[in-house]
């Protein structure tokens, strides 16, 4: 439901403690993890570094019992997500002309949007690998 609010819309009440984001870490890696052919490392002072093919789609971290998590999206999500409360361009990544986006605080994103979020994210990194390894993967 907040994510489809008009810009400077009020969310009801009721609703905004469902639509909050909550996704822990171990939840941001259940749902990688659940994704075709998909491989992860520790890196980066602990982050999880996910990957289809050798191609990074999502990365994962928590400080607190909330995940911060970053993906890649369309240029046309970058444009859209960037400056909503809780959404930034992802550090690093972003500085070097990379589309990618951090969910790093509330409200940020609903976990059910976050979590296709990291779909996409992985969709675009497999469509990304060359044809052989596509096919080689399944």
């Amino acid at each position: 439901m907040a994510d489809v609010l008009a810009e400077g819309a009020e969310m009801p009440a009721y609703a905004k403690e469902h639509a909050r984001s909550h996704m822990t870490l171990e939840e941001f890696n259940d749902i990688c993890r659940s994704l075709p052919s998909t491989t992860s490392v520790i890196q980066w002072r602990g982050a999880h570094v996910w990957k289809i093919g050798g191609k990074m789609f999502a990365i994962g971290r928590s400080e607190t019992d909330q995940a911060t998590v970053t993906f890649k999206v369309s240029e046309i999500a970058y444009e859209i997500l960037k400056a909503r409360p809780g959404l930034r361009p992802a550090p690093y990544l972003a500085s070097r002309g990379l589309k990618w986006i951090q969910h790093f605080a509330p409200p940020g994103l609903t976990d059910s949007a976050l979590q296709q979020y990291i779909q996409d994210s992985y969709a675009m990194a497999f469509k990304d690998l060359p044809k052989k390894t596509q096919i080689a993967l399944g």
